[in-house]
């Protein structure tokens, strides 16, 4: 799988906002985006007004790269949205909201998206139980999301402990003190709080 590994601040200035990629970072005045707005590269500051197309098309990749996602992926949920009934655009919003990794991070448990998926890949939780290593699992209503308890004692999570969730949306509820979460109900459009027009997304895909 392709892995991006050029500075992720870049990834907000191509975009024309901040993706919020690496944690509280992006919270402060520290972050690279307030410095430095325009697109990168030498002609940033110059490019003209993009078409209904390009718009298109940068919304689906301001979405992606939000979510941590690759174009087949991607690709895939929007396939699965299209199948689903309701609106395709908010179908696919769910099912990528639903993603462990999001999950995780949306908890707190991970202080960004990138972070909350090396703590799945390397195995420090477990969904009903049971070790999941795939962060794109899709959790559904009911499930509770743990970390292990061989690995409660490890220093990074005596830290989450200790910490208080900010906007925690209301389709999930953790305890810091148990380091257990559970999915309430499946988020809809109005508990998703990214900046993200969806429409765009599926007139692109449906031409």
């Amino acid at each position: 799988m392709a892995v991006y590994r050029e500075a992720k601040c870049k990834l907000c200035r191509r975009e024309g906002g901040k993706l919020f990629l690496k944690g509280d970072k992006c919270y402060t005045e520290k972050c690279p985006f307030n410095k430095r707005p325009l697109p990168p590269g030498q002609h940033g500051a110059g490019r003209k007004k993009i078409s209904e197309y390009g718009q298109q098309l940068r919304e689906k990749q301001k979405t992606k790269r939000i979510y941590g996602v690759q174009e087949g992926q991607f690709r895939h949920y929007y396939e699965l949205a299209e199948r689903m009934k309701g609106v395709t655009g908010e179908n696919m919003l769910s099912l990528l909201e639903r993603r462990l990794d999001n999950v995780v991070f949306r908890m707190g448990i991970g202080a960004s998206r990138t972070q909350a998926r090396q703590l799945v890949n390397h195995a420090h939780l477990a969904v009903n139980g049971k070790t999941v290593t795939v962060p794109s699992y899709i959790v559904r209503a009911g499930d509770v999301i743990t970390v292990k308890e061989n690995r409660k004692n490890n220093k990074f999570f005596e830290q989450v402990k200790s910490m208080k969730v900010a906007n925690m949306p209301k389709w999930l509820e953790f305890d810091p003190e148990k380091l257990e979460g559970k999915v309430l109900s499946l988020p809809t459009r109005e508990d998703i709080d990214s900046q993200i027009a969806e429409h765009m997304i599926v007139e692109l895909y449906s031409k």
